[in-house]
């Protein structure tokens, strides 16, 4: 009878493992190499940065959301919100984030003739305008934080905005973002924002960028 029992239960508790499994955060892999952005940002930088932190956070969100299925308690769920917010910011920002970019032989830093270019001079004036005001924004956060050029429906413009820590942008359609984080440039540009910023325009991907603003407009 027990062994009944037991052969019965084994296609349920099956089902319950993969079903679990199947909704935890895994790290993304990264669509070119370690050293495919350098000279611009190091291997060593990327493979620390993904490696690392984004797990960190992969890890930091899988373990909140099991505690908070867990949680018969109110209270409890609400402590634990902060971790929820922190890390699964922390993994939407980050897998953003390594699309942004692209090696400057390929995509990287090319900006063509297009939607895109048209409305960055649209709304900024011109290209060279927007990367100015984008990086004294950026650089301009206290602590830690992100840049983001993003996309508002409510006035159909391209707007620039930064949020704190792993915040991650609710308020606009996201269409570029930059972490401004000490992890994602200290080891090459040590306290210096303003050359990782003006180093990073050579590896931002903008036909991916353009992608998500085509999305975003229809």
């Amino acid at each position: 009878m027990l062994s009944i029992a037991r052969n019965a239960l084994r296609p349920a508790l099956t089902r319950m493992f993969v079903a679990r499994s199947a909704s935890l955060h895994t790290l993304p892999e990264l669509p070119y190499a370690y050293n495919a952005l350098e000279p611009h940002i190091s291997e060593q930088i990327m493979k620390l940065h993904h490696t690392k932190h984004h797990q960190a956070y992969v890890n930091g969100l899988n373990a909140a959301e099991e505690a908070y299925a867990k949680s018969t308690s109110t209270k409890e769920k609400i402590a634990l919100q902060s971790a929820l917010k922190f890390n699964g910011g922390g993994h939407i920002n980050h897998s953003l984030f390594w699309k942004n970019l692209s090696p400057a032989n390929e995509s990287g830093g090319k900006l063509s003739e297009g939607p895109l270019k048209d409305a960055l001079e649209r709304d900024f004036r011109s290209v060279d305008d927007f990367k100015k005001r984008f990086n004294a924004a950026t650089a301009a956060i206290q602590g830690s934080g992100w840049g983001w050029l993003g996309y508002n429906p409510a006035t159909e413009k391209l707007e620039i905005v930064t949020t704190p820590n792993q915040d991650p942008l609710i308020s606009h359609v996201p269409i570029i973002g930059i972490d401004i984080w000490e992890h994602a440039f200290y080891l090459q540009y040590y306290n210096v924002k303003a050359d990782y910023l003006n180093a990073i325009w050579n590896v931002v991907n903008f036909t991916e960028a353009e992608h998500r603003f085509l999305e975003a407009t229809q």
